[in-house]
């Protein structure tokens, strides 16, 4: 098992303990129980174990979105959080190597004339995509015809959609799937338009936060080599994804 040194300890988790983001806008990572308000899934338990490895106490965080995740990065009011490797968020973010594989799908309705993913970027479609999520920043990137119209977040897209936005909604298969069980007259487009993969990132703004990513890369790889995170995946009944190689 690998250690971290004390510089590095002390410039990755500052105030003596770990805070760290929890992403509730993608349900395959992180869930709330409503009542209880008790924070469960594959992250709670990565970052309940890496709080174990540095003997941290850790404080979880709770945001809606993947955005508020990296603005709450950005401000230095977190240490560490679970969001999809992503190049323009790299800028502020020092990723370690991927920990889970996510497929991002489109939805349509019933009655859309649309068949197949490579339909969808053409002139005249509109897609509805969460504000900020992974998703987002990748159709910015790739979309080239198509309108990106961007919901508040990813679990309002479905709401948006059927309220008249847009024709195509865009975003993580399970929370679309899960989100349209609500309403009727849905489809999934077969397959997926991109794969994300998810991984534990830290401020750059940190001194010393090379030799910290190293020591959590060595953590990633040695929790997906022992099976903790398949162990993660099948406790806590996450579907649709699978461990990153």
């Amino acid at each position: 098992m690998k250690t971290i040194d004390s510089k590095s300890l002390s410039s990755f988790a500052p105030t003596g303990t770990l805070r760290v983001g929890i992403n509730l806008g993608n349900p395959i990572l992180a869930s709330e129980d409503p009542v209880s308000k008790n924070l469960s899934g594959v992250t709670i338990d990565i970052a309940n174990e890496i709080g174990k490895r540095t003997s941290l106490p850790v404080k979880l965080i709770p945001l809606k979105t993947a955005g508020a995740t990296v603005d709450a990065v950005k401000t230095g009011d977190i240490d560490l959080v679970f969001v999809a490797i992503d190049p323009v968020r790299g800028a502020d973010i020092s990723y370690t190597p991927a920990y889970i594989q996510i497929e991002g799908a489109y939805m349509v309705k019933v009655g859309s004339p649309l068949k197949s993913n490579v339909e969808v970027d053409v002139m005249g479609n509109e897609i509805v995509v969460g504000k900020g999520s992974a998703y987002d920043l990748y159709l910015t990137r790739e979309i080239k015809n198509a309108t990106l119209l961007r919901s508040e977040s990813s679990q309002t897209v479905i709401d948006d959609f059927m309220s008249g936005k847009g024709n195509v909604a865009a975003g993580v298969k399970q929370q679309l799937e899960s989100d349209a069980k609500r309403y009727q007259g849905l489809r999934m487009l077969p397959g997926r338009f991109m794969v994300i993969n998810q991984a534990i990132g830290i401020p750059k703004a940190r001194t010393n936060y090379e030799s910290t990513n190293v020591y959590l890369s060595n953590v990633i790889t040695e929790l997906k080599q022992s099976g903790f995170v398949a162990k993660a995946m099948k406790r806590h009944i996450i579907q649709g994804a699978k461990v990153a190689e």
